[in-house]
């Protein structure tokens, strides 16, 4: 379940000074972005070291609010190191500890975990697809800062991974956040729907495009806009420049700029995630 606790906090804490509105295509020039440092680094768990410091971050966050579903999180769950899955992690650049975490399960190789609750409709039946899952972060103003930061790792792996739409669950109110960043209801005329993958908690289905958010969150004056798409963070560490190519941008495509940016295959059940040099910026 990917909680953004409240939405005002979320969208106070992403606030960055108003951008000039130009042309899709000036986007893609880093220049043309504003860099903004964070006080951690968001990059994909590799090992198994890695992945067990966001289990142990995962339950401490489900501890607070579902105790009865953390007491079963304190081992790796086969879905962390299944194809098609990886695992964030976000550690403050202070002492290395771990802040935050989040897994993304795409339907390369199977069906995303709700549709064993909520079998999707035909619209989403051909699409590309990541389901953002088990997000713990850090209580207070930290945390906070963390998801947001997550939240923005998750959409730049859609892009970079050619993902059609993001797709989450939410209980109530909480769903209402997900509507104010644009997501649409999956299921908008049926009654909550129990989860067995977080505990059977009944929740709601919320999906948003990925290639038209960018578009939307502009034409609406969404107070992400800026740091999602006109703020580089390197500190979004889910790529590698491409070593064996020269230099290559999408002048057509809007977001961050790309360095020769190619996802990692850091996924434990070898998730070949392809994707051409683009203008969004993951690299390190």
């Amino acid at each position: 379940m990917f909680d953004l606790s409240q939405a005002s906090d979320v969208l106070s804490i992403t606030e960055v000074d108003n951008f000039p509105v130009r042309g899709a295509a000036n986007f893609a020039n880093q220049a043309d972005l504003r860099e903004e440092s964070l006080p951690f680094i968001v990059t994909i768990a590799s090992d198994e070291s890695g992945l067990r410091d966001a289990v142990a971050m995962r339950q401490a966050a489900y501890g607070r609010h579902l105790p009865d579903l953390a007491a079963t999180l304190s081992e790796p769950e086969t879905s962390d190191r299944e194809p098609g899955s990886i695992v964030l992690v976000a550690r403050a650049r202070l002492d290395g500890a771990v802040i935050g975490t989040m897994r993304i399960q795409t339907n390369r190789y199977q069906a995303l975990h709700l549709e064993d609750s909520a079998p999707l409709p035909d619209w989403l039946g051909d699409a590309a697809l990541a389901e953002a899952t088990r997000l713990g972060v850090v209580a207070g103003p930290v945390g906070r800062a963390v998801k947001t930061a997550l939240f923005k790792a998750f959409y730049q792996y859609c892009l970079l991974s050619r993902i059609d739409w993001m797709v989450i669950t939410a209980r109530p109110p909480l769903h209402r956040q997900y509507e104010a960043l644009m997501f649409v209801d999956v299921f908008p005329s049926q009654a909550l729907i129990p989860m067995a993958h977080v505990g059977g908690i009944g929740h709601r289905v919320l999906a948003l495009d990925v290639a038209n958010a960018r578009t939307r969150w502009q034409a609406a004056g969404h107070p992400l806009f800026g740091y999602m798409c006109l703020t580089h963070h390197p500190d979004l560490r889910l790529g590698m420049p491409a070593m064996d190519a020269p230099v290559a941008f999408d002048r057509s495509a809007p977001g961050e700029a790309s360095v020769g940016a190619h996802l990692r295959d850091l996924s434990f059940g070898a998730d070949a995630v392809g994707c051409v040099p683009a203008g969004y910026s993951l690299a390190v």
